[in-house]
């Protein structure tokens, strides 16, 4: 676990000293097979809005619209991360690809369809006016969580606004549940909300299978609007 959580903190620090080098985050890594994956490169759209429909590509675009926000990988190759799996994934002590979320969705500070933190320019235009509208981190599913909601405040762990990337790990069990349906029948509600594709997560404590919401082992670190403005602007990278 130790080691997990040591990779996450230097996966986020590589995260971060990728915004000072670009001005801007990086785009998560696309996994969906051995035989159709980004090889740990960052994964656009080569269209400026909108999902892709076997358009993704590894090619920078300016736009800065990623291929995968929320169940994409960390991009290992792009950023230099060294622990890697025969693909180029970075993977945790017990193989499982590390996770890596960017925030998406326009904020108001800016106009419709413009993607601030991915994009180099729209974050140097927007940036110190902008807050991420999307990333939630719950403490719990039990509500039902949304993908815009953790139900209640005092189900917050980190509310819109506060997040702009997500790292994670899936944890030692992932291999006995891989998708959100799988980890939904084996109970661990919990976890399946970190797999099924949306704006919110569930972080807590570890837990064990007689827990209510199921065994949970999860790993969690984030970088917050604060550290990552703060950083930027530090390094003269945003005025």
């Amino acid at each position: 676990m130790d080691d997990t959580r040591r990779r996450l903190e230097q996966a986020k620090e590589l995260v971060l000293a990728f915004a000072l080098a670009n001005g801007r985050l990086p785009c998560p890594a696309r996994y969906v097979s051995s035989a159709s994956n980004s090889t740990g490169l960052e994964s656009f759209c080569t269209a400026s809005t909108g999902t892709c429909v076997n358009t993704e590509t590894t090619t920078v675009q300016s736009h800065g619209n990623c291929s995968n926000y929320y169940d994409g990988y960390l991009p290992a190759a792009t950023i230099g991360f060294q622990t890697t799996e025969s693909n180029g994934f970075a993977v945790d002590i017990w193989g499982n690809r590390i996770r890596y979320v960017v925030t998406k969705t326009s904020p108001a500070c800016a106009p419709a369809n413009t993607l601030v933190y991915t994009s180099a320019a729209n974050l140097k235009t927007y940036g110190l006016t902008c807050q991420p509208p999307d990333l939630l981190i719950c403490k719990s599913a039990t509500g039902p969580i949304t993908a815009s909601s953790c139900v209640a405040s005092t189900n917050q762990v980190a509310g819109t606004g506060l997040v702009t990337a997500i790292l994670f790990s899936t944890g030692k069990n992932f291999n006995s549940a891989q998708t959100a349906t799988a980890a939904t029948g084996f109970g661990r509600i919990d976890e399946a909300a970190n797999l099924d594709g949306d704006a919110s997560f569930v972080y807590h404590p570890l837990a064990g299978s007689e827990a209510a919401n199921g065994e949970f082992d999860d790993q969690f670190i984030w970088i917050t609007t604060g550290e990552l403005y703060g950083r930027l602007v530090g390094a003269g990278v945003l005025p």
